[in-house]
């Protein structure tokens, strides 16, 4: 399957009823990291959850498909530009699936050369080591 770098969030959610629409709800975290805003307007893409055929091995008890890892590792360096800034002010970069990286003290525009400080499931922090490349 292709993966548009389009791509904001991924995450798994179920599909509840609320009346005559049906409602799917974007987790907490995908709202705190910036990458989804309350009141914007998304495409949204369902992805059926086959079930694996038993030559497949399981990620987990549950049957649950795995959680995406991190494109990026601590004290990798990383050159990114910066597409927004953040509501703390931080510059925000976007790698790989759309993957989040905030990096302090940098405007939108700029193209940094980094040093990744911090990787959390859903976003990255990196330090700015080189003004522009």
């Amino acid at each position: 399957m292709e993966i548009s770098d389009e791509l904001l969030c991924l995450f798994s959610a179920d599909v509840s009823v609320d009346g005559d629409r049906y409602v799917v709800e974007v987790p907490r975290r995908e709202i705190e990291t910036g990458s989804v805003e309350p009141g914007d307007t998304y495409r949204v893409a369902l992805i059926s959850r086959e079930e694996p055929d038993d030559s497949e091995e399981s990620s987990s008890s549950t049957g649950a498909p795995p959680e995406p890892q991190p494109p990026v590792e601590i004290n990798e360096t990383r050159y990114v530009e910066i597409e927004d800034i953040g509501k703390q002010g931080d510059g925000i970069a976007r790698v790989e699936r759309g993957y989040v990286i905030i990096v302090p003290g940098a405007e939108v525009g700029e193209r940094v050369k980094i040093e990744v400080t911090e990787v959390k499931s859903n976003f990255a922090v990196g330090e700015i080591i080189e003004e522009t490349f």
